[in-house]
């Protein structure tokens, strides 16, 4: 089968890194597989460079024109049994091209409970007959696309991210290590958020529920925060971290290539996200057997189930008191709770499974 992914980018986000293993996973499956994204610099790659990634150039209205163009040639020379685009730009761009383009099959995945305001959902409903299938990642996700007329009653689907379970799993081998590189005592506790400084992900409401939960402690056994990813909130992040007096408990480490071995050294992660679809980051940290908290935000529920603490978005007080429950509790529930997250990732959220799905998907009509 020959498989055109569409992207709107190909930077740091979970989408984007959720693209790049399913196209590595179709393509070690023996499919060809080709990746074209319309804007931006590359920051995630496919592993398998065989797979070839073609820039089409979208980078304002003046250069639509040249962009479809460049789509169409793409179309035209590597004649796809299906193109699968994923986030807004790019499921848009993919049903207009198809208005005088004809594909043999659009797939459209969104990967957001809010992927925009009112435009952008009424661009999804008005060019929706140009998908033949849109689906979403999370089953909270695509109910509230359905609410917000994005799509028509029943116009819609749930299809789970999956990630590859070899890449995420408690590893003790070089922990002690990473531990010194970080200037991270052997004995102190590690608290672990990994996402885009982006409004979504709601960074001040973590750094003031961190504050609040410093407050709380009595013995002195202040646990180290540690935050990875970048983006345009950094600088006021950095300002929040200076103003609560946290320099030395809060580190921005920015982007890592890492993150496994991140959350095999940390002790607890935290989700403070104000919306998502489905945060894959969530069920990395939970196939790595870490204590997830996290905002009830998107399809968290749906990721964790009965394990870890979920509490209400945009709520610092509530998410100190779950870190500070989380943070009491003994070794063996946190233990006992680990064991059935990881479990829970096993049975629904691995990258084969994920690809038997969307390989079910493609085929049908």
């Amino acid at each position: 089968m020959r498989i055109l992914f569409l992207v709107t980018g190909l930077g740091g986000g979970g989408a984007e890194n959720v693209v790049v293993n399913l196209a590595d996973a179709m393509y070690a499956q023996g499919h060809q597989v080709k990746i074209a994204y319309l804007t931006g610099e590359v920051v995630v790659r496919p592993q398998q460079p065989e797979i070839e990634l073609i820039y089409l150039e979208l980078e304002g209205i003046a250069s639509s024109y040249k962009s479809f163009a460049k789509y169409h040639l793409l179309l035209k020379q590597f004649s796809p049994d299906v193109v699968h685009a994923h986030m807004v730009h790019a499921n848009i761009f993919a049903r207009l091209s198809r208005i005088v383009k004809p594909t043999k099959r659009l797939i459209c995945t969104a990967h957001s409970s809010n992927e925009g305001g009112k435009l952008r959902m009424l661009a999804y409903r008005l060019t929706h007959r140009w998908s033949d299938i849109t689906t979403n990642v999370s089953m909270s996700a695509a109910e509230n696309f359905q609410r917000l007329g994005a799509v028509p009653e029943g116009g819609i689907c749930t299809v789970y991210n999956g990630i590859d379970l070899s890449k995420f799993q408690r590893k003790m081998l070089g922990t002690q290590q990473l531990r010194e590189q970080l200037g991270i005592d052997s004995q102190q506790k590690i608290i672990l958020a990994v996402g885009r400084l982006h409004e979504a992900k709601d960074y001040p409401n973590l750094i003031q529920s961190f504050h609040l939960f410093k407050s709380q402690l009595v013995d002195g056994s202040i646990p180290k925060l540690l935050i990875v990813g970048e983006g345009e909130q950094r600088q006021h992040i950095q300002h929040l971290i200076e103003k609560l007096d946290l320099l030395n408990d809060v580190q921005l480490l920015g982007r890592r290539e890492d993150i496994g071995q991140l959350m095999s050294i940390a002790d607890y992660f935290v989700l403070s996200s104000s919306f998502e679809g489905l945060p894959t980051v969530l069920i990395e940290a939970q196939a790595c057997e870490v204590f997830v908290v996290a905002t009830n935000c998107g399809g968290a529920s749906e990721v964790m189930g009965e394990t870890g603490i979920r509490v209400p978005i945009k709520n610092a007080q509530a998410l100190a008191n779950a870190l500070f429950t989380a943070f009491n509790m003994s070794q063996q529930a946190i233990d006992e709770n680990n064991v059935q997250a990881r479990q829970r990732v096993e049975n629904m959220f691995s990258l084969t499974h994920s690809v038997q799905k969307w390989l079910e998907i493609y085929a049908s009509k």
